[in-house]
């Protein structure tokens, strides 16, 4: 359809062949790149890879949603929680496991981000058994400072992999004194399919720390055949993922 104006007659509607959409909003007239929906959309690998990566980041910021996360240096506990997500490997999963927010225990996951020094940590033993082990003294919990532990679990190995989060506070007591700072000490801390993190607040300041783990289940996501996959698995009639021949 058309629409008269004072210079002559303007075309209301998509143009296909011209590669252009013309159309008014509040008043003014808008011209842009037109869709042909018998035309698949053009997605470059590293477009591709970059989804996925963004992807898995909003999976995990979901299921992290449960522990109220503090992430203050942003506009929004999202965006700051995104930023720092999104520097973590890519994993690749198919159109299904996507769809069903798929996601994945790895080193590193953010869990906080303040201006409270961060917490250096790592896994190893005390007296033979298990522990994390933080470079923190306990004189460094002062009255009014909080250590919360973070712990993170992969679930769903062989259906719908899913990292499942919670916190709780730590006491004081808890904690045993070592030659690297203090440690809390136990079994479940050689469990390779669980993470961990002793995270600092001081009311709205927090510490800026990310998961220890030893879980290496993610690994097989992040792979070119996983990539190669998850890529076939995506393309449709609707989107059309480019590959360069010879990737493999």
């Amino acid at each position: 359809m058309g629409k008269r104006n004072a210079k002559g007659i303007l075309l209301i509607g998509r143009m296909p062949q011209s590669g252009i959409t013309v159309y008014e909003k509040q008043g003014k007239t808008v011209v842009r790149t037109a869709h042909n929906s018998s035309r698949p959309r053009r997605c470059t690998l590293k477009q591709f890879v970059q989804r996925q990566r963004m992807r898995h980041s909003i999976a995990l910021w979901h299921e992290l949603l449960c522990c109220d996360p503090m992430f203050t240096e942003h506009q929004s506990a999202y965006s700051g929680f995104v930023a720092l997500a999104n520097r973590l490997p890519a994993v690749f999963v198919d159109k299904s496991l996507a769809d069903r927010h798929a996601s994945f225990l790895m080193p590193d996951i953010p869990v906080s981000e303040g201006k409270l020094l961060t917490v250096r940590q790592h896994l190893g033993e005390v007296d033979g058994v298990a522990a994390l082990i933080a470079n923190l003294e306990k004189k460094h919990i002062r009255q009014g400072i909080e250590l919360l532990l973070y712990t993170a679990e992969q679930h769903g190995e062989d259906s719908l992999p899913r990292v499942k989060f919670k916190f709780r506070k730590v006491k004081t007591s808890e904690l045993v004194e070592t030659a690297e700072g203090v440690a809390l000490v136990g079994e479940e801390f050689a469990d390779h399919n669980k993470g961990w993190t002793l995270v600092l607040v001081d009311g709205e300041r927090c510490s800026t720390q990310g998961l220890v783990t030893q879980c290496r289940f993610y690994e097989q996501y992040t792979t070119q055949e996983a990539l190669l996959a998850a890529a076939q698995s995506h393309s449709s009639r609707k989107m059309k993922i480019e590959l360069p021949s010879g990737i493999f």
